[in-house]
């Protein structure tokens, strides 16, 4: 199996400093106020999800028994979606080498047993368009594959201010969260939203520009 990096898999180690973390932390969680984390449920069988969730940005990712897609209103509170930290657009300009800013910035809050199992992005129709991913907060065990289920896999742990992209031929690649580890992290405040963990923000472009 070729490394991730030779599929397109590109990681930033620690491209946010303390500071950085500390400003998009307090950004991200001053917009959950008005785009509130809720318990997403998984098609057919309604079954909850380990994570919590939420979205900034024109679209937001959705998933209930009516199956995966993206829709302009937060499922519950029924309004649009807040706008997205000029921090993550700053981001993706920098680094995804894209020619249309993102339409979806997903918010998955990781805490205690919470965990991703392996899978593909494929609900954009912008598939030229990489994915991008932030950490906040305590280490991830990320797993990516190949493009086929099949494909052996392998670890990368993600590190709260670690910027990751899966671009190119990982644009396609199974990927997924084993686990987090407690206590790694204490940028995620104890109480209020949060209550610790773990935050990541995937950066999305969903139609072709």
């Amino acid at each position: 199996m070729r490394a991730p990096a030779d599929l397109g898999f590109k990681l930033w180690p620690g491209l946010l400093d303390r500071p950085a973390q500390e400003a998009l932390c307090a950004a991200v969680l001053q917009r959950l106020r008005s785009g509130p984390l809720y318990v997403p449920r998984m098609p057919n069988s309604g079954a909850p999800m380990r994570v919590r969730m939420s979205n900034f940005g024109a679209l937001g990712w959705v998933t209930d028994k009516r199956g995966y897609r993206y829709e302009p209103l937060h499922p519950e509170t029924g309004q649009s979606w807040p706008e997205m930290p000029e921090q993550v657009l700053d981001l993706w300009a920098r680094l995804s080498g894209y020619p249309a800013p993102p339409e979806a910035c997903l918010v998955n809050l990781y805490q205690g047993d919470a965990r991703m199992g392996l899978h593909v992005d494929s609900d954009e129709e912008a598939w030229d368009a990489p994915v991008l991913s932030i950490s906040l907060g305590d280490t991830a065990i990320f797993r990516i594959g190949g493009t086929l289920r099949s494909d052996p896999t392998r670890s990368v742990r993600l590190a709260s201010g670690d910027v990751c992209m899966l671009g190119g031929e990982a644009r396609r690649a199974y990927h997924g969260v084993d686990r987090i580890m407690p206590g790694t992290s204490r940028l995620l405040p104890q109480a209020g939203l949060a209550g610790g963990g773990r935050i990541n923000l995937t950066l999305r472009r969903v139609t072709p520009p």
